[in-house]
């Protein structure tokens, strides 16, 4: 089959376009954690959002799924405490994983704050989220 003198030029081209689309996509829209009230309050229910495992002393992330589960959980601590609120008044939770082998870990410890009366929860896996982070929860709480 003979190949057209085109050929190598065609793929020269589509091979740049994609380069160019992801390097201009990167540009518009960078990695990096969106702008988000870290709790919204509508009505009785106090809304939370999602926390990763960023360090808020010194904006690191933490490595493993159970140092990540710790330290986000901690970062919700800190939102629920400063709204007059604890983890037993934690309604929902969600918990996104990148990996779910990482589940039993993480539900040891997330299981370790709460007593009593758990929240209803969801747990799925994602491809990514932000910053690299194994584990995000997000919570909804009300006061009880």
């Amino acid at each position: 089959m003979a190949v057209d003198k085109n050929t190598p030029i065609l793929v020269l081209v589509l091979a740049c376009g994609i380069l160019a689309g992801i390097v201009l996509t990167g540009a518009l829209f960078p990695l990096q954690v969106p702008p988000v009230n870290h709790a919204v309050v509508s009505g009785n229910p106090f809304f939370l959002s999602g926390q990763v495992s960023i360090d808020p002393a010194t904006g690191s992330i933490t490595v493993t799924a159970g140092e990540q589960t710790t330290r986000a959980m901690e970062n919700l601590r800190a939102v629920l405490e400063e709204s007059g609120l604890g983890f037993g008044d934690v309604v929902q939770t969600r918990i996104y994983l990148v990996n779910m082998r990482d589940w039993t870990t993480v539900n040891i410890i997330y299981g370790s704050y709460f007593t009593g009366n758990y929240p209803a929860r969801l747990t799925v896996q994602v491809a990514g989220l932000p910053k690299g982070a194994l584990i995000e929860i997000e919570m909804v709480a009300q006061k009880r």
